[in-house]
């Protein structure tokens, strides 16, 4: 049941747009720093750390896809034993 209700709650935050996001960074960090017993401020670490993992996540991707497709850009210019069609012209 745990891991379903994660689930859900993953597949909610993906939806998230990190540029939304990005502007309360700030808000929920200065809620976060100033420490009180309340759940609100247990709620605002929380969402930090969404928020934070959401960028994180995306970071990560976004390095993945650029390695992959410069992979694939370094292996399409030339293979290992490929001789270029070039003729010497005297």
């Amino acid at each position: 049941m745990f891991e379903k209700s994660l689930e859900k709650i993953a597949e909610q935050i993906l939806a998230l747009d990190e540029a939304s996001l990005a502007g309360l960074w700030d808000i929920y960090k200065d809620r976060m720093e100033s420490f009180n017993t309340s759940r609100e401020w247990e709620k605002s670490v929380i969402i930090f750390f969404i928020i934070n993992a959401v960028r994180v996540k995306n970071k990560i991707f976004n390095e993945q896809v650029l390695q992959s497709s410069q992979e694939a850009a370094s292996s399409q210019k030339k293979a290992p034993g490929d001789v270029p069609y070039l003729k010497r012209v005297k």
